[in-house]
């Protein structure tokens, strides 16, 4: 890594806000999911970091939560779970 901490492989400077986004049915169970995900990887997340958006119909939520980023590893790590749990329709 370069001294301004940024990695060679992407085009981030770390630690950077960098908001990860889960889409999936709406239900309780979805946002659980996601929540523990993040948290998993995630030290001492804010309350004011989770945002909620609905469908049209209300069939489906987003859910933003905006965090910390530390590393290109840790994003990968996220995604990795997001992607892998059945709830998670897309992650971006």
């Amino acid at each position: 890594m370069s001294e301004d901490n940024i990695q060679e492989d992407t085009c981030f400077k770390f630690p950077c806000e960098y908001p990860v986004k889960a889409m999936g049915k709406t239900g309780d169970e979805l946002e659980a999911a996601v929540l523990e995900i993040i948290n998993r990887h995630v030290d001492n997340l804010p309350e004011d970091a989770v945002k909620f958006s609905s469908s049209k119909g209300g069939k489906y939520t987003s859910i933003t939560i905006t965090i910390n980023a530390q590393s290109k590893e840790q994003l990968d790590a996220i995604y990795m779970d997001l992607t892998a749990h059945e709830l998670v329709l897309y992650a971006i």
